[in-house]
């Protein structure tokens, strides 16, 4: 797709269908704590939930973002999540597994090591949001319940397992569920049962 996209000319027009499945349930995440935990690639489809809070500040309460990475070079968007470091209506912590540039000054750490530094949290009132790789779920899962976060405000993305996107090849899945049209996104109450979706 990309190679005909090139090869067409300035102003033509192309068509697409979709986005298909779920979203975030923003509406009742308003006036709620939200916090998004990303990891590598995941940061991609949370990033637009986390410019939404913050373009739309005043629909909710805390803000929290932690964003772990392998090294700092692999850390998607890193300049950008520096300066929102420097935001005062967000909380901001970013981890690398390993600095191999000798120059990283934030957290060194898988980004699970990340909730020590959260301020203290009103488990009824907050949203969890998580994307990552899929080791990446095991450990963080177990961090929200612990922080007694309600399974049903626990969201994740698995969109990793989507191959044609419209539910027409399979690969997505698993008994009933078809990640492409049931999902992305699912809440932790959802998939406890269906471990093969992470």
């Amino acid at each position: 797709m990309t190679n005909a996209l090139f090869r067409m000319k300035e102003n033509s027009l192309i068509g697409f269908r979709g986005p298909y499945g779920n979203a975030f349930p923003i509406e009742k995440m308003k006036d709620k704590d939200i916090i998004i935990i990303v990891g590598g690639l995941g940061v991609a489809p949370l990033r637009s939930v986390l410019l939404y809070c913050l373009d739309n500040r005043d629909q909710f309460r805390r803000v929290s973002l932690l964003h772990g990475a392998k090294k700092p070079a692999e850390m998607i968007f890193r300049e950008e999540f520096f300066a929102l470091k420097q935001r005062e209506d967000l909380e901001c912590h970013l981890s690398v597994d390993k600095d191999d540039t000798g120059k990283w000054t934030e957290n060194i750490g898988v980004v699970t090591t990340l909730f020590s530094l959260l301020e203290e949290i009103d488990p009824a009132n907050t949203y969890a949001l998580v994307c990552g790789p899929p080791v990446m779920y095991k450990f963080v899962i177990k961090e929200l319940v612990n922080l007694n976060i309600p399974k049903d405000q626990i969201l994740m993305t698995l969109e990793r397992r989507m191959k044609c996107g419209i539910g027409k090849c399979g690969h997505c899945a698993i008994d009933y569920i078809y990640t492409c049209l049931d999902g992305p996104v699912f809440t932790y109450w959802d998939v406890i049962h269906m471990r093969e979706l992470i």
